[in-house]
């Protein structure tokens, strides 16, 4: 079956933090007299991240806050562990309160080189859309990084109430991208979440491991022919 739609995951595939997430928050929490190494904030973060379960709401409901109630949570699980004890209620809401902001900003991230070459290839007969484990920050950083153009829905977890690998997001993709499972792909860097969700619910996949396995194989791959079964 010839296909149609293509799906794109968002940070790690289309866009990735403009600096180490480690220096970011060390920054920020130098701002509130909180002193701690990159190094092990990007190690807690790492464990907090693998450790939190995703934001799930029940079915047909969307997150109440777009998620943020569970990113101030992850923040203050990697601050905790760094520190050896949990920040003061106030204290980690401004820090946090910062962090989400400085997130928001398109400057706050950087395009993978072969983005846009690639969406301008693939936007010529196929449709695209994205599907994010994210919130409706997602939209303004894409539109600032002029994105949005080349898609025609962008589908979040926020909104959704459910997050990659669950099979609602997929679901939610192919009602938005009016296409049956074995006429999709989606793409994306995130073993768990992006292959392994995509082929559970039958969709196609390619995992994006740069640099052996980036975006200018996938145009190769959709052109020739050769998705299916794409890992």
């Amino acid at each position: 079956m010839p296909l149609r739609t293509l799906f794109f995951d968002a940070a790690g595939t289309l866009i990735r933090p403009a600096e180490p997430v480690g220096k970011t928050y060390a920054q920020h929490a130098l701002q509130q007299g909180i002193v701690a190494a990159p190094e092990a904030i990007m190690q807690a973060f790492r464990m907090a991240w693998k450790e939190t379960p995703p934001p799930l709401h029940p079915t047909g409901q969307a997150s109440a806050d777009d998620d943020r109630g569970w990113w101030l949570a992850l923040v203050g699980d990697v601050f905790g562990r760094v520190l050896g004890a949990p920040l003061a209620e106030a204290t980690l809401e401004t820090l946090f309160s910062g962090l989400y902001l400085h997130y928001a900003q398109p400057q706050a991230w950087s395009v993978f080189d072969d983005v846009v070459p690639t969406l301008e290839d693939l936007a010529r007969d196929h449709r695209l859309l994205v599907v994010s484990n994210f919130d409706r920050r997602l939209r303004s950083i894409l539109a600032g990084h002029d994105l949005l153009r080349f898609f025609g829905q962008v589908i979040i977890s926020s909104e959704v109430g459910a997050a990659k690998p669950h099979p609602r997001m997929f679901e939610a993709a192919l009602v938005a991208g009016d296409c049956l499972p074995q006429e999709a792909l989606h793409i994306g860097d995130d073993l768990k979440c992006d292959l392994k969700g995509a082929q559970s619910c039958g969709i196609h996949a390619f995992h994006v491991v740069r640099p052996e396995n980036g975006l200018e194989v996938l145009v190769q791959k959709v052109r020739s022919g050769a998705y299916s079964g794409l890992h």
